[in-house]
């Protein structure tokens, strides 16, 4: 048995190493400039999309000034007007955050909404979507808009259609969708060139160390006292 998933990840994960690489240095640029600055990086996914924001917020080996933007529905009302008003209106937005949303199509009104506030505010905002997928749709919110039109960074996932990659025989529908595999890649390597920017800037980045060795939790508690009154709030 042939092991399609691995082959269509390597095919995607080729595609997203010369495709993306301009866009992954500017999202890095901007992650680390806003956290030199004393900002932290605030992440939201819908629905599935949570696991990108996750693999980038309170996690070993990120950055300690992180957390997720938690929608309390899991995506349930994701389609309708005025969901992301009433969570953006909860979110603690100082001058140098970083957001990060990540949304497949791009057409929902919540992360639509998130966004509008997110520019509202001056900060810098880096969208994880499907770009060319994301343009042929029509936008579920009321003002026509799409969520990477307000992007200061896009990053390209360059899912298909539908998302889901493979076919297999006696079922009517493609299986096994790529996006979150994609996002896990190009967010942890904008991440992981963010530290490599801090570092020739002089600044030592504050990275979560996995609580499973010795001495990493007492070391991950020390550090997060300095961003508590952030990173403990929506």
């Amino acid at each position: 048995m042939g092991l399609a998933f691995f082959d269509e990840c390597q095919k995607l994960m080729n595609l997203l190493e010369v495709q993306e690489r301009e866009n992954i240095s500017k999202a890095a640029e901007i992650v680390a400039e806003g956290i030199i600055n004393g900002g932290v990086t605030q992440a939201f996914g819908s629905g599935h999309s949570y696991a990108g924001a996750l693999e980038i917020s309170g996690r070993a080996g990120g950055l300690i000034p992180s957390k997720t933007i938690m929608d309390p529905a899991g995506g349930m009302y994701e389609q309708f007007e005025g969901v992301g008003k009433m969570l953006g209106h909860k979110m603690m937005i100082q001058p140098n955050d970083v957001f990060f949303l990540i949304s497949n199509s791009g057409r929902n009104p919540m992360s639509i909404e998130l966004a509008e506030i997110i520019k509202a505010h001056g900060n810098k905002l880096i969208v994880v979507t499907a770009l060319d997928i994301s343009k042929k749709t029509t936008s579920r919110h009321s003002n026509g808009k799409l969520l990477y039109e307000y992007a200061d960074v896009v990053l390209d996932n360059h899912s298909i259609e539908g998302d889901a990659a493979l076919t297999v025989d006696g079922i009517d529908t493609k299986v096994c969708g790529t996006s979150s595999f994609a996002a896990t890649l190009l967010l942890q390597q904008t991440m992981y060139q963010a530290f490599e920017r801090m570092i020739e800037l002089g600044f030592v980045p504050p990275v979560y160390k996995s609580a499973n060795i010795d001495g990493g939790m007492e070391y991950n508690l020390e550090i997060e006292k300095r961003y508590a009154d952030r990173i403990f709030h929506i």
